[in-house]
């Protein structure tokens, strides 16, 4: 049971997620931080220093305000990861040395060698 766990933990996909999500948690705490500047800039201007103290009639509207702004802080930050990774890659592939494709044997030579073969069974 022991080595079944071992070649799980140790599968190619399992490492590659573990990375992924320690990159997430330090990317989010990045994220994060950028958003309380941003939306402290965002509240200086507006007269109200942070959104999440909004309360138009007691409603907590501010917390909601803060939570959509960071959202959409998040969702365009992937998107730009993501271009510049698919950007990337595609640049990557259009270097890549091409492989030719084999030239089509022609029929004679193709019918020859099928009776080389056949000869050489039989021998």
């Amino acid at each position: 049971m022991f080595k079944e766990f071992r070649d799980f933990i140790l599968k190619g996909n399992m490492l590659d997620l573990a990375i992924g999500v320690i990159i997430a948690g330090a990317f989010g705490k990045v994220v994060s931080a950028f958003t309380d500047i941003l939306l402290a800039a965002i509240g200086n201007m507006g007269g109200q220093p942070d959104f999440s103290q909004f309360k138009p009639s007691g409603l907590p509207v501010g917390v909601f305000l803060n939570s959509v702004i960071s959202l959409l802080i998040v969702g365009f930050a992937l998107f730009v990861v993501l271009r510049a990774y698919n950007k990337a890659k595609s640049l990557t592939e259009r270097n890549a040395p091409k492989e030719e494709a084999a030239a089509p044997v022609p029929a004679d030579v193709q019918l020859l060698t099928e009776i080389r073969d056949l000869l050489k069974n039989k021998s």
